[in-house]
């Protein structure tokens, strides 16, 4: 049972690297082509006239600044996703501790009353055991022989 077990985890871990070095290889794949189309794209500008390759420098720069706003943008977005979602668990947060105040202030009104009865009580206690008798311990060996005789 125990080499089963392990059999099974190095077959869950074999698995986990191969799909790990697929995503790997897929990720080099992208990053070959980009650079192929980058170096393209650098071939081409060395091609143009300088007034060209400046307009293509500025062409590629506005792009690049318009995926890093339109990224900026969504990471807004979900910020302030985040902060309204944070927002509604402090309100709910401030309310528990409201009503938590709230019982702890009720409670000592309670254990007043509720102490105010037990005082009460203890002194009825206090007036049914008027019979009991106070001994010392070493004085017990002659209170049982006399309550038995």
């Amino acid at each position: 049972p125990i080499l089963r077990l392990l059999e099974a985890q190095l077959q869950d871990e074999r698995r986990e690297h191969e799909e790990e070095l697929e995503a790997l290889k897929n990720q080099v794949d992208a990053m070959k082509e980009e650079l192929e189309k980058q170096q393209q794209a650098f071939l081409q500008t060395l091609q143009l006239s300088p007034e060209a390759q400046v307009e293509f420098g500025l062409q590629q720069e506005l792009t690049r600044l318009t995926n890093e706003n339109l990224d900026l943008k969504e990471l807004l977005e979900k910020l302030e996703k985040n902060e309204k979602k944070l927002k509604k668990q402090l309100k709910i947060y401030i309310k528990k501790v409201q009503d938590f105040e709230a019982s702890q202030v009720a409670i000592p009104a309670e254990r007043r009353q509720h102490e105010r009865s037990m005082q009460v009580a203890v002194q009825r206690k206090e007036k049914d055991f008027q019979g009991m008798l106070e001994y010392y311990k070493e004085d017990e060996p002659l209170l049982i022989r006399n309550l038995i005789t």
